[in-house]
């Protein structure tokens, strides 16, 4: 296979040229402009950051990459869906409202925002997976694939269980409704916890299959039934059902490469990773810590399996920040990311995307 062109530039500014203006200098040298634009609904997908968390990208480059769309005429929005932890952005008011928060807003970034799956995380399209190996049907935010042309605008940094937090997870994982991320995170069989259950009964009600009792003020699922829709995750008000969380990172990985699959094939898509504020941890923490590392540069490709090869690559080869989590861990070998996080492998995601033919794990860097 050949090598994908990765287009890279660090963060240095001068009198001439602010981080933005290198940043659209970047996109449209790698290419960008060969999209056709014209009037198409263009999803930039983004995280949009935890309450609490200060790591994840400013408004202002997301700022960037609208101004670019609506140049080449295109119509943008800021997108993400839903999480399946209890936090600020679990329903879609109240992402919305995490996103202002985090300084997100049409007045700051130049376009609307649209969660993904809907108000509850129940607003999904099934997408198959062509060569899925354990995702036949992938179940991705309706908004998302509603569009036209697909964008990513990604924080490169370090997560606690796929590894990195690359482009893969920003799409698979970030893409999947609240049920698609319960399957990715377990085998599909949720729960309900009693210390939290209300008897309201909305789980029941919302159960296609029976599978769902209330008894004594008490819901509970029979697994023998359920099918793993997870619908009842999403109408809960109180958070009492919960995925089981079982699947091993290795799976997990490959159920992310598989879901970014669902999402990208058969339209126009394009990938921007920043490696800055390297944070040991996913930007879905409440708070974040030293980064890792020091600030690396900016990255883009058509190819999101280069891109996020050549992002860790960047990675691996700095110094450690004396004080951070990585320079307090254990094991101190050629990959910060094994290091940090030595249950991870995040080469996985990397082999199993490259064996569904979403791109290259080789790599031509070309600095601007």
């Amino acid at each position: 296979m050949e090598k994908s062109k990765v287009y890279f530039t660090d963060m240095h500014a001068t009198l001439k040229e602010n981080l933005q203006q290198k940043l659209t200098r970047l996109i449209k040298t790698a290419g960008i402009g060969q999209i056709d634009f014209n009037k198409k609904f263009t999803a930039i997908k983004i995280h949009f950051g935890e309450p609490g968390n200060l790591a994840y990208l400013r408004p202002n480059y997301a700022k960037t990459i609208v101004d670019i769309v609506k140049e080449l005429g295109g119509n943008p929005f800021l997108t993400d869906c839903n999480t399946l932890y209890v936090g600020g952005r679990k329903n879609a008011l109240d992402h919305l409202d995490s996103a202002y928060v985090n300084g997100f807003s049409p007045f700051s970034t130049g376009c609307h925002i649209i969660i993904g799956d809907g108000l509850k995380g129940t607003d999904e399209v099934l997408v198959p997976v062509v060569g899925g190996e354990y995702v036949k049907e992938a179940k991705i935010g309706h908004a998302i694939m509603d569009a036209d042309i697909f964008i990513t605008l990604t924080h490169f940094k370090g997560h606690e269980a796929a590894g990195i937090g690359g482009t893969l997870k920003n799409v698979g994982m970030g893409c999947g409704s609240r049920a698609g991320k319960m399957e990715m995170h377990s085998s599909g069989k949720p729960y309900i916890s009693h210390d939290d259950c209300i008897g309201c009964g909305q789980c029941a009600k919302n159960c296609a299959h029976n599978a769902i009792t209330v008894t004594q003020k008490k819901a509970t699922i029979n697994h023998d039934k359920c099918v793993g829709c997870g619908r009842c995750i999403g109408v809960c008000p109180m958070d009492a059902v919960l995925p089981a969380s079982d699947e091993s990172n290795d799976i997990l990985n490959k159920k992310i490469a598989e879901y970014s699959c669902a999402v990208l094939n058969g339209r126009p898509s394009f990938h921007i990773s920043l490696v800055i504020d390297v944070s040991p941890f996913c930007d879905c923490h409440g708070e974040n810590d030293v980064p890792i590392v020091p600030d690396v540069g900016m990255f883009a490709s058509f190819d999101p399996v280069a891109l996020d090869v050549a992002c860790a690559d960047a990675v691996n080869v700095q110094p450690i920040i004396p004080g951070s989590i990585l320079d307090k861990a254990d094991e101190k070998n050629h990959d910060h990311f094994t290091n940090l996080s030595p249950e991870t492998n995040w080469k996985v995601a990397i082999d199993h995307a490259v064996k569904l033919n979403l791109g290259s794990n080789e790599y031509e860097l070309i600095t601007i």
